[in-house]
């Protein structure tokens, strides 16, 4: 953002996976981030998946959220120590390891990973998205918000993946529609995580319990020319959307707040501690107006979950949701020479079109691309300033950054936003990331096209870019 210069992302590449292995001006990384378990439940002093990188081989060998490693490349890392596990994981000598994972799902399986590795100086168009994402905010932003909730597990020494079915509690027939409808939501996402439903004969038996009503102690809305209370905005899985919510910031006095609402599941152990409940997880909420339980639920149970089996935090958990939609032709540019591509992907959109690695790009459309990223950098901050009164304000929201000033663009306004992008003037190359969107490419086709220097000859290659989409929610 601006307090975040393009240039400090150029140069910094951005951290998605373990720590990178180099090799001479090569850089390699897994594609999945890890943290050393301290929980007694799920992978005690072992790595478990924190992140894992959209498109890459961790994601297509089927590595998940929350998979403990239990051998890196046939060692089991039980015998090794935080920093021979990294060494491992990151053996110079190797583009390619093999974990073996354990999850609710399955006791151990193997899977091969291909590490990523690029020259150490190029950019790719996922890094340039980000870099450039007040371009396109409806497409490309990092959120972070703070659930109240307060997760708590058993003091028994047992690990969750003893548990391999759930089933639920009889429901109150007076409130059928609304159990039910919770009910369906919590199976989902742990049918999602490995777990079977059995109504039968179930290891975990699942308790639901919900509150809302008017608060008896409201005293009356903060006044006097206080600050108007910050929104509060969360993911929606459904939607697949950040939403606003009546609910007032974490913290807040419960005076201030009108109506109040309580949610919250256990899981009952029906296997080994007979009774006992062995996680449960409850949130408190501080509403404005009335609101559904049932909308409550299916925003928020998806959130609950996160944090099963490996918890991280037991009381008002932060998530994390990056969200980028760009276009990708398997371009990747010199950071030192912007103009310059250092890489093209194999089977790649640019690739196909007869982009080659060491072309010049004297042209994206009608955008000339021989600037210093000092130049970019200031007339992508020019821009932002020059086109913040054509933004929408009903749309503002702070980003994980902490840039407040974060709005769509005003639908009215996309005529006038679109000449901006093609003004040559403002440097805005790469736009092209956001082609397919109205208001930088109102003409519709997502097309675009490179004019290319190879040697002494020029030619012109128009390239039909593949929109990815990657969304990322996560425990931070």
């Amino acid at each position: 953002m601006i307090n975040k210069t393009l240039l400090s992302l150029l140069l910094l590449l951005t951290v998605v996976t373990v720590t990178a292995q180099k090799k001479s001006n090569i850089v390699c990384r897994p594609g999945f981030t890890y943290a050393l378990s301290n929980s007694i439940h799920w992978g005690l002093n072992k790595p478990v998946i924190t992140g894992i990188v959209p498109y890459s081989s961790a994601e297509s060998s089927g590595l998940k959220l929350n998979d403990i490693i239990e051998s890196v490349d046939g060692i089991p890392v039980n015998e090794l120590t935080a920093m021979e596990i990294s060494q491992l994981l990151n053996n110079e000598t190797k583009d390619e390891i093999i974990l073996t994972v354990r999850n609710l799902s399955s006791e151990g399986k193997q899977l091969m990973i291909h590490k990523d590795c690029k020259l150490s100086q190029a950019i790719t168009e996922d890094q340039l998205a980000l870099a450039f994402n007040m371009y396109s905010l409806e497409s490309t932003s990092e959120r972070e918000f703070i659930c109240p909730f307060k997760t708590t597990t058993t003091r028994e020494e047992i690990s969750f993946d003893t548990y391999k079915t759930f089933g639920f509690a009889p429901i109150d027939e007076n409130n059928s529609k609304l159990e039910n409808f919770i009910n369906q939501r919590i199976e989902k996402e742990l049918v999602k995580k490995g777990l079977t439903y059995n109504a039968s004969n179930p290891d975990l038996l699942i308790q639901t319990y919900y509150f809302f009503d008017k608060n008896p102690n409201y005293t009356g809305a903060v006044t006097n020319g206080a600050q108007p209370a910050e929104k509060t905005f969360r993911y929606f899985a459904a939607s697949g959307k950040m939403i606003e919510l009546p609910f007032l910031s974490v913290g807040s006095v419960e005076s201030k707040a009108p109506y109040l609402l309580q949610f919250g599941f256990r899981f009952i152990d029906q296997k080994v501690l007979h009774g006992q409940v062995v996680w449960e997880c409850e949130s408190n909420e501080l509403l404005t107006e009335s609101y559904r339980l049932d909308d409550y639920a299916a925003i928020h149970i998806p959130l609950m979950c996160l944090q099963y089996p490996f918890v991280k935090y037991t009381r008002n958990v932060p998530v994390k949701v990056d969200v980028k939609n760009y276009n990708y032709t398997g371009i990747s540019y010199d950071i030192n020479r912007l103009e310059r591509i250092a890489e093209v992907e194999p089977g790649s959109p640019a690739e196909a079109a007869g982009i080659k690695a060491g072309d010049v790009i004297e042209r994206i459309g009608n955008q000339k691309m021989n600037y210093s990223s000092d130049e970019f950098t200031s007339a992508y901050k020019q821009f932002i300033t020059l086109t913040m009164d054509l933004r929408d304000p009903a749309t503002q929201f702070t980003d994980a950054n902490g840039f407040s000033r974060c709005m769509y663009w005003n639908v009215m306004n996309y005529p006038k936003i679109a000449d901006f992008f093609k003004n040559p003037s403002n440097i805005t190359g790469f736009s092209y990331l956001y082609n397919f969107t109205p208001y930088v490419n109102p003409v519709g086709t997502n097309v675009t096209t490179f004019l290319i220097k190879r040697g002494k000859d020029k030619e012109e290659i128009s390239i039909r870019p593949t929109v990815r989409t990657e969304t990322s929610v996560y425990v931070n």
